[in-house]
């Protein structure tokens, strides 16, 4: 029997999947409501998230949400500031996510890479991972170009083929894949027709024609993107390094030698070698 099916939820602009449960064993459905509010905490904002506002993000009663809450906060996975009566990720998931950051050998490389990326072209550059039809933003290092873009940071998740980094992903895994993809995901609904399987296929092809994908403002009017595929050592798309900023700095003369930047880069790790550093 099915434990459940995924529903997008708009959280500040940006979708996330959270599984809707119903109806699945106990056990399951308490798991991925759980996982549903660790989710929308860590995309909230510094200042936490109170309980009500967790409950309209995961669209779970508030008495759930509580519940669910005290429990994590028990297991040091939330904490929760009794003065203002906010919740924020414990320090549990800091000592996990530590110890599960070393099976991703590829970030601590990556981030040297993107400081390099950073520090050549000015532009804010990014590490995501692609989690099941999902890209997840991994790393963030920003640029000193005083006009930046702020549509990815640390936790954030975006379909497959939607921004660069998930255009990169997409067009580089197996036709069939990618076809059985478009045939259940709803782009289009949830970012424009601009996001339709027609639109899509024709970045798609350009992406692989070029090496990289660009993104010209398709999530974010004015805020530009370019995305590279990094394979894992058994020959999967299954990270992607990406740059961001305005549409000024993405002009028909620049673009191609910032993406010519953001494969060299991405070939070196996909390799894992020790590319040359990055010049202008």
């Amino acid at each position: 029997m099915c434990c459940g099916i995924s529903q997008a939820v708009n959280i500040n602009g940006y979708y996330v999947h959270i599984m809707d449960t119903s109806p699945p064993a106990a056990g399951a459905q308490v798991l991925h409501r759980a996982a549903a509010v660790l989710r929308v905490l860590s995309l909230g904002p510094e200042s936490g998230l109170s309980t009500t506002e967790a409950a309209g993000r995961t669209q779970l009663s508030r008495s759930t949400t509580h519940r669910i809450l005290s429990a994590l906060e028990s297991e040091g996975f939330v904490d929760h500031d009794r003065s203002s009566g906010k919740w924020f990720l414990g320090p549990e998931l800091y000592v996990l996510g530590h110890v599960a950051s070393q099976r991703f050998s590829i970030t601590n490389s990556a981030r040297r890479v993107l400081k390099e990326l950073a520090a050549a072209t000015g532009e804010s550059c990014f590490l995501s991972v692609r989690r099941g039809d999902e890209t997840v933003c991994l790393l963030r290092v920003e640029g000193s170009f005083p006009l930046r873009s702020f549509v990815l940071h640390e936790g954030v998740r975006f379909p497959l083929g939607v921004g660069s980094a998930g255009l990169a992903i997409l067009a580089f895994l197996p036709e069939p894949e990618i076809a059985y993809y478009l045939n259940r995901a709803d782009l289009s609904g949830q970012y424009g027709p601009t996001h339709a399987d027609d639109a899509l296929r024709a970045r798609l092809r350009a992406t692989r024609e070029n090496g990289y994908a660009l993104n010209p403002g398709l999530i974010v009017e004015g805020s530009w993107g370019l995305g590279a595929v990094v394979f894992s050592e058994e020959g999967s798309p299954s990270f992607a390094l990406s740059m961001t900023g305005v549409e000024s700095r993405y002009s028909p003369e620049r673009a191609p030698r910032l993406g010519k930047l953001l494969l060299e880069a991405a070939h070196g790790l996909s390799t894992r070698s020790s590319p040359e550093r990055f010049s202008g």
